[in-house]
């Protein structure tokens, strides 16, 4: 389906020049003279390679149909994922580019998004959240809880967040995958 330039969006695969790609950012332009247009941050589905392009909203693009399919982790082996789907149960072999660095996240059964173009994965996501285990934390300053502040914590997958004050080791917090970022207590 033919889309303009000026309706790309984060997220959408599209195919430009006989290449296929993903878009990680946009931001419509609109400079002082002359039209506006769309600036995009791409990445190539196949080599992972990243590149801009500027689309003018009289310029079309192929905009590719993703179908999306939920699919369980159940190991990792160097930068290979192995991936199961849950009704068949046929597995499946993808790289580490195509979860990024939401890889740090990932737990075994843990369920994730695929999406495919042409049969092919383009891409992962995983839930909005999780939940990890605090295993180090820097001691209460006092007067520190006056203000908002945070504190440093490492969780069980060894990422570095910002917790509050009162989190001590050994907690479970719940954690937005996408920010890295501290959400709230896990509630058990």
């Amino acid at each position: 389906m033919k889309i303009i330039g000026s309706a790309i969006r984060q997220g959408n695969v599209i195919e430009v020049d006989g290449r296929i790609w993903r878009v990680i950012k946009h931001n419509i332009v609109s400079p002082g003279k002359g039209g506006a247009f769309n600036q995009i941050e791409i990445r190539d589905i196949k080599t992972g390679t990243k590149s801009n392009m500027k689309f003018r909203s009289d310029e079309t693009c192929e905009l590719l149909r993703v179908e999306e399919k939920v699919m369980q982790f159940l190991f990792r082996d160097g930068d290979q994922f192995t991936l199961m789907d849950k009704e068949s149960y046929d597995q499946m072999i993808v790289g580490g580019d195509l979860f990024g660095e939401q890889a740090d996240f990932l737990t075994d059964n843990m369920d994730v998004s695929v999406e495919f173009v042409d049969g092919s994965p383009v891409g992962v996501e995983l839930p909005t959240t999780t939940i990890c285990t605090i295993v180090e934390a820097d001691a209460v300053v006092k007067g520190q809880t006056a203000a908002s502040s945070y504190k440093p914590a490492i969780l069980d997958n060894g990422v570095k967040i910002g917790v509050p004050p009162f989190i001590a080791n050994g907690e479970r917090v719940v954690v937005n995958i996408k920010e890295r970022a501290y959400v709230e207590r896990a509630k058990d």
